[in-house]
């Protein structure tokens, strides 16, 4: 598996690009990404499904937090996605080949697939082909992860040349509400770095002093971390991680 390229430490990834409502940037926007090129910020994005199986990038499963429509992502087709106006804006939904042609290799571009399982178990793969389709024909610098370990592992398959990681946290009930004590901790002790070879992973900046995290760091393995919204939680979290995932501020 590839390694993580120096691009993804050597400068703050913006999440979820860098969004501001207020300004009329909401997250994984069109404009969070344009102002995030701009700043010259790495980027962050969110993976979810369409009903004709196309990588939208859009981090909820449903609509109504971020446009003025409601219901499932997943039951709408990319067109109709296209044409769902993000809140405060004039922009749709982009696909990832959107997001690809916007950001042309000019920053790092760090790819979240959002759990399509809704257990983070093995009912995967349609999002996963359409994340690799998308990245066939692109030469710019992208990374890409996923809570889900099944998902990594068929990243690493249908990507053998894109850097591979684990989105990664304390694995509380809090973090995975619907799963078991057995499963949560099953993901807490990042086992999936036992198995195969990840680039790094994105650990949850609160749980960083983590004994486990300590140990894959000591061990070589890249960590970055999320989300940062202050700098004195990026002045901490830095004293570990390799680099932050950040928002609300100037990183």
């Amino acid at each position: 598996m590839p390694i993580l390229p120096d691009a993804f430490l050597a400068t703050p990834i913006a999440h979820r690009a860098l969004h501001d409502r207020a300004m009329g940037r909401p997250e994984n926007s069109r404009a969070a990404i344009r102002a995030a090129i701009a700043a010259g910020y790495g980027i962050e994005i969110d993976l979810q499904l369409s009903a004709d199986g196309q990588a939208m990038v859009f981090h909820d499963y449903d609509l109504s937090r971020l446009t003025g429509d409601t219901g499932p992502l997943r039951q709408r087709d990319a067109a109709a996605l296209g044409a769902i106006h993000l809140s405060g804006t004039d922009e749709g939904i982009p696909t990832l080949a959107d997001v690809l042609t916007l950001v042309a290799g000019q920053v790092p571009l760090l790819i979240e697939l959002k759990d399509q399982d809704g257990a983070m178990g093995p009912d995967t793969g349609a999002l996963e082909r359409a994340t690799s389709e998308a990245l066939t024909t692109y030469d710019g610098p992208a990374a890409l992860m996923s809570f889900n370990p099944h998902t990594v592992r068929l990243l690493r398959d249908l990507c053998p040349d894109r850097p591979v990681g684990l989105t990664t946290c304390a694995g509380t009930a809090k973090d995975f509400p619907i799963l078991s004590a057995e499963e949560r901790a099953e993901l807490s002790r990042i086992a999936l770095a036992d198995e195969i070879r990840l680039a790094f992973i994105s650990h949850d900046h609160t749980d960083l002093t983590n004994p486990r995290v300590k140990a894959l760091h000591e061990a070589g393995l890249p960590i970055l971390c999320w989300t940062i919204r202050t700098p004195e939680e990026e002045a901490q979290a830095r004293q570990i991680a390799d680099n932050v995932t950040f928002e609300g501020y100037a990183a």
